[in-house]
């Protein structure tokens, strides 16, 4: 009678000790995912908030060049892919369109002294550095977070039951060209 009792209390503790483990490894999984899908608002505010500034930087250089309509579309049309894009790896190939097509209105912006003296243009080219770097932090840090929580549901024993709660790997933010992005786009005066 002593042995059975023994052997419930057992198995009782058994029972608890992987329900809190299965616990905290769900609560754990969630904060995770939450930091993931955080991250990634932040990317897609950054994203926004230069997608907004695009269409003033084309009216400032149209300003000056109008003849450059081959430009125009193509920042008109990377713009579109950007705020449209509603993954990572959407944003990876609308990114690299981007950083191509503000390249393209930099180069145009040399050839033209008046609009490199321009305090609009000038305070436009300061507001998209900024949005650049900023969408550079963000870039690290969704990164870092599906890492941790791609590695959190791939190491076992949570890689046994995370496919089963619902949780699948992340995809990371990244792009085909990385020197396409390693700095902003700046002019040089």
């Amino acid at each position: 009678m002593a042995t059975l009792i023994t052997v419930i209390i057992i198995i009782v503790v058994l029972i608890v000790i992987i329900g809190i483990y299965l616990w905290a490894t769900y609560n754990s999984l969630i904060t995770l995912k939450n930091r993931v899908d955080e991250a990634w608002s932040d990317i897609t505010v950054q994203l926004k908030r230069r997608a907004d500034l695009i269409p003033n930087l084309i009216e400032t250089v149209k300003g000056y060049a109008a003849h450059e309509s081959g430009v125009f579309e193509a920042v008109t049309a990377a713009r579109a892919a950007t705020v449209n894009a509603t993954t990572p790896a959407q944003a990876s190939v609308a990114e690299n369109q981007m950083q191509g097509a503000l390249k393209s209105i930099f180069a145009v912006s040399e050839a033209y002294p008046q609009l490199q003296a321009s305090q609009q243009f000038l305070e436009l080219q300061a507001q998209l550095t900024d949005t650049e770097d900023k969408i550079q932090a963000s870039r690290r840090f969704y990164n870092g977070g599906v890492r941790d929580f791609n590695t959190k549901i791939q190491v076992f024993p949570n890689n046994v039951f995370a496919k089963r709660l619902g949780f699948t790997k992340r995809d990371f933010f990244e792009v085909d060209d990385p020197t396409a992005i390693a700095e902003p786009p700046r002019v040089q005066f």
